[in-house]
């Protein structure tokens, strides 16, 4: 008999996340695109004042989102 496979499900899964621009000061709402991975870095333009951020997204066991973002 073949073993079955059991998947990690997330409990609740966020579709936007916040971060502060390091420039402008301004709260900045993301969109996250949960199916790219638990760990994710990318360069984004602050919607306010055009600066480029890096933003770093984690989620943790329960699906919820942590966002950092810098400079880039």
């Amino acid at each position: 008999m073949p073993k079955r496979r059991r998947r990690a499900r997330r409990r609740s899964l966020v579709a936007e996340a916040t971060y502060v621009c390091d420039s402008c000061g301004e709260e900045i709402v993301v969109p996250l695109d949960v199916s790219a991975g638990d760990r994710q870095e990318y360069v984004e333009d602050c919607p306010v004042c055009c600066h480029p951020m890096v933003l770093r997204v984690e989620f943790d066991a329960a699906g919820d989102a942590s966002v950092d973002g810098e400079h880039e």
